[in-house]
């Protein structure tokens, strides 16, 4: 076993949420190691070529990146904003369409032209409406003022801690009024019976204030952070995975390797699952109570992906998502399948498929890992990828040359994340859990921190709220205030 000199702080896991926090924390002048059990960094950012063409994972898209919007404003404080290629969604047209059975409703950018867009399809709901284009409005102004970062984190309406069903129906709002709004809590891995108000809101706004999507390689993505932390001292450990979290009297001394190797900090930043955490910590290192906790947290729902290869000249490139929905008798969403058809090559364009698939439905396979799974596995796949295929072709019309490059399964994500069950939205946020995920923010080991998606909310900017919030933990409100906020808040938002 070796050891290695001292470090002031070790990062586990490179996604979105490990890179950031490095970033940030080299920045502020801290020595810093990534530390990645796969041999490629990046996590979900990541994404891989089939067929010549590129295969996104967890980026399909994201808000708030136009000039003075708070996603931008923090990647240009890291310093990764010019690697960064994307392109605008809902310019002369809409961001998202949604395909009901008996409606169509186009998700347009801006609060004001939302508005009027619900208006306009819902003129029985107006004072609904009203409601809640004043609580979008607030909380657009709490994202673009970082309020979430502030000695004084604002004062909320309790109404944003109920469900979102829960919250309309107070409201009287008409089912098919819910069941638009309720997409935008299926971003963040909830249905609207689950996801409080406060959730659905922070992803719609940031949706609304501008709507992006790769124009690049999710490679590149992950390139651009992994560039930022070398040009600021920042080390990065690759397929060497954590293999314990090493702990001393009440505190963090630093993380032992899978090859032995014995790294040295006084911090612990854990951009992982935080089930996964609770695994690599001594006995006793958490009280009991906080132990049993975590164990019952339930998980989002997991995901079935499909990539295909569809003729480009048939099926040109859309500059919107698509959702096909069909709507239950109480306004929720009983189905749902988002698409994405993308540029590709001059022959081949890329069809992204996703829909909901629980890890139960995957158990029997649960004690295998990827690429060692077997033909029955693989036949499971290719059937369900044929049906959500032929499915497609409801929207798209036939696809007479269409291939299937590659899926995934909760499976897959769990071997490469880390996520006991695959999760990609982490941990069930849901109002039932709010409690018990607010205690994720404390932990009783001195020293260490819970980052990533886990931290705070899913989704690009939440992930990287939560790490300027780690940030604000580690350094003290004061610095914090001076060094961070204050730049932030120097570029006004438009």
């Amino acid at each position: 076993m070796t050891t290695d000199s001292k470090l002031d702080t070790l990062v586990l896991g490179s996604g979105i949420g490990g890179l950031s926090m490095a970033v940030l924390l080299a920045r502020l002048g801290f020595r810093v190691a990534v530390i990645e059990k796969n041999p490629l960094p990046g996590g979900l950012l990541r994404s891989y070529r089939r067929g010549g063409l590129d295969c996104p994972v967890g980026v399909h898209y994201f808000g708030a990146f136009g000039e003075g919007e708070p996603l931008r404003r923090m990647c240009d404080f890291m310093g990764v904003t010019e690697g960064i290629a994307a392109e605008r969604m809902g310019q002369g047209g809409p961001i998202d369409r949604y395909l009901f059975d008996d409606f169509t409703f186009d998700l347009p950018e801006g609060l004001d032209a939302f508005t009027g867009a619900l208006h306009r399809a819902f003129p029985q709901d107006a004072q609904c409406l009203d409601a809640i284009a004043g609580n979008l409005r607030v909380m657009a102004d709490l994202q673009n003022s970082f309020a979430f970062l502030s000695a004084m984190p604002p004062l909320m309406n309790l109404d944003l801690f109920r469900s979102l069903d829960a919250y309309l129906s107070g409201m009287g709002c008409s089912l098919p009024l819910k069941s638009v709004l309720n997409v935008s809590a299926s971003w963040v891995g909830m249905s609207g019976a689950e996801c409080p108000v406060l959730y659905h809101h922070l992803a719609l706004t940031s949706y609304l204030q501008s709507s992006w999507r790769l124009k690049g390689r999710g490679s590149d993505l992950a390139e651009a952070f992994v560039s930022r932390l070398d040009t600021l001292g920042g080390r990065l450990i690759l397929g060497d995975p954590a293999e314990a979290i090493l702990a001393s009297g009440g505190a963090v001394t630093g993380v032992r390797l899978a090859s032995g190797r014995v790294l040295s900090a006084d911090r612990v930043v854990a951009a992982l699952h935080p089930k996964t955490v609770l695994g690599m910590l001594p006995e006793g290192a958490l009280k009991p109570l906080r132990v049993r906790r975590i164990r019952r947290l339930a998980e989002t729902e997991g995901l079935f992906v499909v990539s295909a290869a569809v003729d480009a000249s048939a099926h040109p490139a859309l500059p919107h998502n698509l959702f096909r929905l069909r709507a239950d008798r109480d306004g929720g969403l009983a189905e749902g399948v988002f698409y994405q058809l993308l540029d590709g090559t001059e022959e081949w364009n890329l069809l992204m498929i996703i829909t909901k698939s629980l890890f139960a439905e995957w158990r029997r396979w649960e004690d295998t890992m990827t690429g060692r799974r077997g033909a029955d596995y693989e036949a499971e796949k290719a059937g369900r990828a044929d049906r959500i295929l032929r499915q497609a072709e409801e929207v798209f019309g036939p696809f007479h040359r269409a291939r299937v490059l590659d899926t995934y399964t909760p499976l897959t994500l769990r071997d490469w994340t880390g996520s006991p069950e695959g999760a990609p939205y982490g941990i069930l946020r849901s109002t039932r859990q709010l409690p018990a995920a607010a205690t994720l923010h404390r932990p009783t080991l001195a020293g260490l921190y819970l980052a990533g998606q886990n931290a705070l909310s899913p989704g690009v900017l939440g992930t990287v709220l939560g790490s300027f919030q780690v940030a604000r933990q580690m350094i003290g409100q004061e610095r914090f205030s001076r060094e961070v906020l204050e730049p932030l808040r120097s570029t006004p938002a438009r």
